[in-house]
């Protein structure tokens, strides 16, 4: 019996995607999210958002260039719990209506944190080896000031 549990959990894995860090928690097991903002969906089991493309819907596992800076962890996700099949798009049309550009229902907690940016500067290694240098621990102001005289904005 312990067998045929652990075939049927490897076959559930395997069929329902993980959801995405900027998924809405709670709906772990909803195939289909409505982004109004953007009016894209997102497909968890095949982590891909589906859009139209001129009248052709495409699949792609990044967003479409035009909305690479959409921040997908402040938009309001829409959870489509009452679809099952390959084409949540087929309802495109109730959907706009129903969900327009900056819909919000009630209120969204984030499956993940949204990363942070790294704060670092690209010429922040140099300030961060002071002294490191191949002087030998001779002269270090020296060393540090021609290095960083030409980024300019050194105090």
């Amino acid at each position: 019996m312990s067998v045929f549990f652990a075939q049927a959990q490897v076959s559930i894995n395997v069929n329902i995607g993980t959801p995405p860090s900027w998924g809405p928690q709670g709906y772990d097991d909803d195939r289909y999210y409505y982004l109004p903002d953007i009016d894209v969906y997102y497909d968890v089991n095949q982590s891909v958002f589906i859009y139209d493309n001129g009248g052709k819907w495409i699949r792609e596992k990044r967003l479409p260039s035009r909305y690479r800076q959409y921040d997908l962890y402040s938009g309001y996700k829409v959870v489509l719990t009452d679809y099952r099949g390959d084409a949540p798009y087929t309802y495109h049309t109730k959907h706009r209506a129903n969900y327009p550009k900056g819909y919000k229902g009630q209120p969204q907690k984030n499956r993940g944190e949204k990363p942070v940016k790294s704060a670092k500067s690209p010429g922040k290694s140099k300030s961060d080896n002071k002294g490191k240098g191949n002087n030998n621990g001779k002269d270090h102001g020296h060393s540090d000031k021609s290095n960083d005289h030409p980024q300019g904005n050194r105090r």
